[in-house]
This record gives C-alpha cells, sequence and structure tokens, in this order.
C-alpha cells in the first residue's frame, strides 16, 4: 500500500465547514491526514465534512468551538494535541464578510471580521507552539486575500483583517524557523464559494475586469498551492505569501 504524503499527521483547520477550509479539509484528509473540522455554528456542514473524509478512507472529527474566544480557542488546539499526541499543522481560516462604507461601519460589523481572523491566528497558533515545538516540527498556513494588497471599496475590516495576517505570517515564520515550523499564506482573490455570493454583481464584475485571468478561482484552484505549502515539497519555505488571484495583484 502506498504511503500518502500526510500520512499520520494530524491537522486542524478552523472555519472549515465550508469553502476554502472545507475544501482543504478534505485535501488533507484524502491525503492521509487526520483531520479535526473547525466550525462555529454550522454543525450540519462540518458533520457533512467529516462524513465525505471518512468515505474516502480518511479520519476525522468535528470540533466546536469559536476561534475569536480567549477560552474557547486554546482549549480546543490543547484538547486536540491531548487527544492525538500530537499536531502538526494548522490552517488559519476561519472569517466572514461584513462589507460596507467604513462611515457608516458599526462596531460590530468591525469585531465580526477582523477578531475571528486576527485574534484566531493569535490564539490557535500559540496553543499550537507548544506540541510543535515539543516535537520540532509543524506548519502553520494562514489563509489571506488579495484584499490586503488591493483596495476593495467597503471592505477596510477585512483588508486590514487580511493585513494583519500576512504581518503575523512574517514575523512569526521569523521566530519559530529554529524549531523546524514553517509558517506561510495564501491570498486568493476572488473564489466561488458561499462567502463570495455575498458580493454584490456590480462590484463582482469590476474586480473580475482586473483579473487577467478574467474568472474567479475554484475553490480546488486554492487548495492545491494551500496543499503544496503545507507539504514536505515546501520544506525550505517559509513566512512566504502566495497570492492566488489569477494575476490580479
Amino acid at each position: 500500500m502506498a504511503i500518502l504524503p500526510f500520512q499520520d499527521r494530524v491537522a486542524l483547520v478552523t472555519g472549515a465547514s465550508r469553502g476554502i477550509g472545507r475544501g482543504i479539509a478534505l485535501a488533507l484528509g484524502r491525503a492521509g491526514a487526520t483531520v479535526v473540522v473547525n466550525y462555529r455554528t454550522r454543525e450540519a456542514d462540518a458533520e457533512k465534512v467529516v462524513s465525505e473524509i471518512k468515505t474516502s478512507g480518511g479520519r476525522a472529527r468535528v470540533w466546536r468551538a469559536n476561534v475569536a474566544d480567549r477560552e474557547d480557542a486554546p482549549k480546543m488546539v490543547d484538547g486536540v494535541a491531548a487527544e492525538f499526541g500530537r499536531l502538526d499543522i494548522l490552517v488559519n481560516n476561519a472569517g466572514v464578510l461584513k462589507d460596507g462604507p467604513l462611515m457608516m461601519m458599526s462596531d460590530a460589523q468591525w469585531d465580526d471580521v477582523v477578531r475571528p481572523a486576527l485574534d484566531g491566528a493569535f490564539l490557535c497558533s500559540r496553543a499550537a507552539m507548544r506540541p510543535m515545538i515539543e516535537r520540532r516540527s509543524g506548519a502553520i498556513l494562514n489563509v489571506s486575500s488579495v484584499s490586503w494588497r488591493v483596495g476593495v471599496p467597503g471592505q477596510t475590516n477585512y483588508a486590514t483583517a487580511k493585513a494583519g495576517l500576512v504581518g503575523f505570517t512574517r514575523a512569526l515564520a521569523a521566530e519559530v524557523a529554529r524549531f523546524n515550523i514553517r509558517v506561510n499564506a495564501i491570498a486568493p482573490g476572488l473564489v466561488d464559494t458561499e462567502m463570495s455570493e455575498q458580493v454584490p454583481e456590480k462590484m463582482r464584475k469590476k474586480i473580475l475586469e482586473i483579473v487577467p485571468l478574467g474568472r474567479a478561482a475554484t475553490v480546488d484552484e486554492v487548495v492545491g498551492p494551500a496543499m503544496f505549502l503545507l507539504g514536505d515539497g515546501a520544506s525550505y519555505i517559509t513566512g512566504k505569501v502566495l497570492d492566488v488571484d489569477g494575476g490580479m495583484s
């Protein structure tokens, strides 16, 4: 029997009930990893992801937690490491869109977008340091967005969150490289997901006008680069932000 590329590794993917997180979780499961599918509110969708992984012969379980909560997030990461005896991969993917002009943006609109992305990455990554440092091995992938680089009207909250993840990625990569822990990020452009359906059609058309490939990405086209950065083929890559945006940036 062939050895799968992520065999015997344990992966935690936040916000994995749909979209890019779901795609990465499924790919990791098919590649041999034991996958913990994190969700906050969409239990049925998360259970469906786990079911698909198990149907394909993989191992997975769901884990409900709010990654922006200072007790919930580390409790989840510590629990995963305790249950499986290790944590090899962390994908900080959880995030939402709540667009609007800055002048009319509520505190809740700001917090609901910024906190899951930035606080979530901070809290989960900090908790992941102990099991990863103990094993002198690990890979962290942060899901940013082209929005950190290309200004999109109505997305000051989202752009701030995704730009913060870029700085977080680069600083943490430099900090933990000596422990053989790699930290990278992907920055997708417009992707055909449930989240992108929230983008008004007029705005969607304007965005696609500046995409050289002229279309949105599929989830699989984002998952491929993510899996590369998480895998052994990228063992000498850390602190990298990989644009997956059809040439938009």
